[in-house]
């Protein structure tokens, strides 16, 4: 594609434990192109590392322009995993340095979450649920931001992949032991997956990522739940956690949307059912809606919105940032 494009110019950036993604594109002619790189962001002792992530998004961000036939960039839109509470230096530096690099003068940074959202509802009151490994549920009544969960496997998670899978591998070690609630089938499932079960805790414990072994194991619960009350109770467990985190944070007025979105909702009816039955009961004014995209296309609707004017999602000094940087 050559030529300038109509429109502002904008890049709109997702980033997370698999990569990052960006796009570049216009607010007259929508994303013009796209890529991404397979290595992820690097964390340190100042959390997330802004010279890392600039030196994977700068030669990306140039190609995708040039690939558009963009003259420049006015606004960007930063995803990030773990900006709320590891994006201290993120928020320093990294709008000065796309200004430096592209000429960008609006910077929004915005946690994964919230990507998510307005990716899932756009800028609507509401709430999703973003479930993969972990699981987080968000919600704004277009004034504010609620988050609940979101705490790691260890602390929290609960209904995400890691806690099902670890719930399954529970049952599959009861059943072993000869214990009351125990599955027989995912018994057999474990030692299909891992081998003998008695040797998981050795392979197990020791492995830096223990949260995606373990969310590896809950499509093996999601097969067995048709036949085994165990699997399926793990399955109506995982749904109550989920429409409980999704009560704490939906807006309290009218009747607000609900959407889920990740990795972990491709399981399909045996998630979506239950989950379904328990937000009924929760939130009986709320209606689950499909996610009408995932969090790089909430980048680029938030970025669309900057390059033209304020965002209509609520600010916030952790979740949503804008920044303006001077010309001079």
């Amino acid at each position: 594609m050559t030529g300038a494009s109509e429109g502002s110019g904008f890049l709109a950036v997702d980033s997370g434990g698999s990569g990052l993604r960006a796009v570049v594109g216009t607010t007259g002619r929508g994303p013009l192109a796209r890529g991404g790189t397979a290595e992820p962001v690097r964390t340190g002792d100042r959390g997330i590392d802004p010279e890392h992530f600039m030196a994977l998004l700068v030669p990306l961000a140039r190609a995708l322009t040039v690939e558009a036939g963009l003259v420049g960039l006015t606004a960007a839109v930063v995803g990030a995993a773990g900006l709320a509470t590891l994006g201290d230096a993120l928020r320093a530096e990294l709008p000065g340095a796309l200004a430096r690099e592209f000429g960008v003068r609006r910077v929004a940074l915005a946690a994964d979450a919230v990507t998510a959202y307005a990716g899932a509802l756009g800028p609507r009151p509401g709430a999703v649920i973003a479930g993969g490994t972990g699981l987080i549920a968000i919600g704004t009544d277009l004034a504010g931001w609620r988050r609940a969960d979101g705490w790691g496997h260890l602390l929290g998670d609960c209904g995400g992949g890691a806690w099902i899978g670890r719930a399954g591998l529970e049952a599959a070690l009861r059943a072993h032991d000869g214990r009351e609630g125990g599955s027989a089938r995912l018994l057999a499932c474990a030692e299909e997956a891992f081998g003998p079960v008695a040797g998981l805790p050795g392979a197990l414990y020791p492995r830096p990522d223990r949260p995606a072994v373990l969310a590896s194991f809950a499509p093996r619960v999601a097969a067995c739940s048709d036949g085994d009350p165990v699997a399926a109770g793990i399955l109506r467990a995982a749904a109550r956690h989920m429409a409980g985190s999704a009560a704490a944070v939906c807006p309290a007025e009218g009747e607000p949307r609900v959407a889920v979105t990740g990795g972990l909702f491709k399981m399909g009816d045996p998630i979506l059912v239950p989950l379904d039955e328990e937000l009924a009961e929760r939130l009986p004014r709320a209606r689950r809606v499909p996610a009408e995209g995932d969090p790089l296309h909430g980048s680029v609707r938030l970025a669309a919105e900057l390059s033209t004017g304020p965002l209509t999602l609520p600010g916030d000094d952790t979740m949503l940032c804008v920044t303006t940087v001077s010309g001079d």
